[in-house]
């Protein structure tokens, strides 16, 4: 590499925050381009407004001129593995669990909650995933995040935002609060019979979520020991889905126990989110019906060891952490195994923001191929949220949503811990990839 055009990268990657040049060439040492296949050695990919223009086999050369011309930008990853973007299609930007959560329900505003949800989503993206699914947050503050991000007003992931619809003392509802807080705290989404249900989903709607999250069964968190099988009852189920899909939204629901999952999946649910106990039924249903399953194993992880290990959590939650959490990997490979297609989700807010990589080594360590791995965090999320054609792969036409890491983590998934360069939209967010290497 010579001095000129190592200064010129060096200048590059310390600008590139706030920076975006016209035309971006990354030299990529091994390129996956489509997750699933095989990598590709010594590409050139050519970014112009934000999408990708040309992949080319080699490195195309530029004389010194043009190189240092003003809209040119050359990022030398040549000795890196590059990818799309990794996406995560559930998260919780607006919080993380702690032991302080009930003091900062109290005494932290609304307006520093979402100040508090602009640093979480930097973490998240530099962890390279520049896109997620937020799937139960304060709507109105989510949705102004996702369309702040949206209009380049601030950085961080590309927010698909969900609109929740819960029935009354379910797991979406709040709890663990005395009575007059909890009147005061409960949501208009709180619904009850098929009407109200219908009524709520379209509230939802209305008022901007990009999709509906339902919660068929009890969970984890919820702090009343009301276990984690069905709860939302199959005639709710369906006006939902019936309501949100009247609309052109899809809806994703939570659910643990195989009871919960089969009723949901028979409303028309597209996602199960967790799936802790799907069982043969369940495996039937996913695949006749197309839906994805979310695992979430992370959090499950992440519970029971802190259900273990401290005394942060309520005795109805603990007791739930430590079985739901010991019994999701098992499930998984189970669900893997029977043909039922996954889209990566993390459940990050119980786990900490910026560590969702780490979602890959459990699912990896449950049984799955790293490459599928890889491809849950891709081309199946993409298409769970409808951008196959904008997001997944690299392509020509696509966003320019792309990571590298040191080497391959087809090889060893544990690379995806220390993503060394983040491009989301044509914009340079992260690289400590700098290397002597000339291509």
């Amino acid at each position: 590499m010579t001095i000129k055009l190592l200064i010129c990268t060096i200048i590059i990657a310390l600008n590139s925050t706030t920076v975006v040049a016209k035309t971006t060439v990354i030299y990529a040492g091994e390129l996956l381009a489509v997750p699933g296949k095989a990598p590709l050695k010594q590409q050139t990919i050519t970014v112009e407004n934000g999408k990708i223009t040309a992949i080319e086999n080699g490195y195309t050369r530029f004389d010194l001129t043009k190189e240092l011309a003003e809209n040119l930008t050359v990022i030398d990853l040549s000795h890196a593995f590059v990818m799309p973007g990794l996406m995560d299609m559930h998260v919780h930007l607006q919080g993380e669990l702690g032991p302080n959560n009930d003091r900062e329900s109290l005494k932290m505003s609304d307006q520093l909650k979402g100040m508090r949800t602009v640093h979480f989503g930097m973490q998240t993206l530099l962890a390279g995933f520049t896109t997620v699914r937020d799937v139960g947050s304060d709507s109105q503050y989510m949705y102004a995040y996702r369309d702040a991000i949206a209009q380049g007003w601030i950085d961080g992931p590309r927010v698909i935002a969900a609109g929740g619809v819960g029935i009354t003392g379910g797991h979406a509802d709040v709890s663990g609060m005395k009575p007059d807080l909890m009147e005061i705290y409960t949501d208009r989404s709180i619904c009850d019979g098929p009407y109200d249900c219908r009524r709520a989903t379209r509230d939802a709607i209305k008022y901007g979520a990009d999709l509906i999250k339902i919660t068929s069964t009890g969970g984890v968190m919820t702090d009343r020991a009301t276990g984690t099988g069905q709860q939302m009852e199959m005639d709710e189920l369906k006006e939902v889905v019936l309501a949100a899909k009247r609309m052109g939204k899809k809806v994703a629901s939570h659910a643990h126990q195989e009871d919960g999952i089969i009723a949901a999946l028979q409303a028309g649910v597209d996602s199960i989110e967790h799936g802790t106990y799907t069982g043969p039924e369940a495996i039937k249903l996913f695949k006749k019906t197309g839906a994805y399953l979310v695992p979430t194993l992370l959090a499950g992880e992440t519970v029971k060891k802190m259900a273990e290990e401290t005394n942060i959590l309520p005795p109805a939650v603990a007791a739930k952490a430590i079985k739901v959490g010991g019994d999701m990997k098992g499930n998984l490979i189970k669900a893997y195994e029977g043909g039922v297609k996954i889209a990566f989700g993390t459940d990050s807010a119980i786990s900490k923001h910026g560590t969702n990589a780490e979602e890959a080594i459990l699912m990896s360590e449950a049984g799955m191929s790293n490459a599928d791995v890889l491809v849950s965090a891709t081309i199946n999320a993409a298409d769970l949220i409808d951008m196959t054609n904008q997001l997944g792969t690299l392509e020509v036409g696509k966003y320019a949503d792309i990571i590298a890491v040191n080497s391959s983590p087809i090889e060893d998934i544990k690379q995806l811990l220390n993503v060394g360069f983040v491009m989301k939209g044509g914009k340079i967010h992260k690289n400590t990839l700098l290397d002597d290497a000339a291509p």
